[in-house]
């Protein structure tokens, strides 16, 4: 089962073009290994590297996917619940702002986004299809709590390859 493009927003393309077609509820799963390897593969001196000036910090970006993990999965289980009102929208500049990770360790965030998917997993086990398919509204937008699965595995693989070509990582 894949979201067909009127079940997301135009931006959330950059997301799910990133991910097969395939079962949301294994793919969730089966990302959580390749998530920890790679999160264990980042070096404890490049937490507080970025790779231009006004750029994010590696710990900054690991914020950001927490937050936009979380975000994304409280859509899902709204919409799958069969929220009818619209969802705000938000800001991922004003959150990485108010976001202080300079007394947060690499390894706090790297174990609270691994603990985040593994919570996004255990909501999407639980959907039935019926679930997945139902439709609501999230930042102005008609989406799918099925589309926020593939926008949740996409998200993270959009970052992780950032992180890869821009970060050195």
């Amino acid at each position: 089962m894949r979201p067909s493009p009127s079940d997301y927003s135009p931006f959330s393309e950059t997301y799910v073009s990133l991910v097969e077609t395939g079962d949301v509820r294994a793919m969730l799963k089966d990302s959580l290994k390749p998530m920890g390897h790679f999160l264990h593969t980042i070096p404890p001196d490049k937490a507080d590297y970025a790779y231009a000036a006004g750029k994010w910090t590696v710990k900054q970006v690991l914020q950001h996917c927490i937050d936009t993990e979380k975000v994304f999965a409280y859509r899902a289980m709204c919409i799958a619940r069969g929220e009818q009102q619209p969802l705000p929208g938000f800001d991922q500049d004003q959150y990485a702002d108010n976001a202080d990770v300079s007394k947060r360790s690499l390894e706090g965030l790297k174990e609270e986004l691994l603990l985040t998917r593994t919570a996004s997993v255990l909501l999407f086990e639980n959907l039935r299809d019926e679930d997945l398919n139902k439709r609501g509204t999230a930042s102005n937008h008609p989406v799918t709590a099925l589309s926020y699965g593939y926008i949740l595995i996409g998200h993270w693989r959009h970052h992780e390859k950032i992180f890869k070509e821009k970060y050195g990582i």
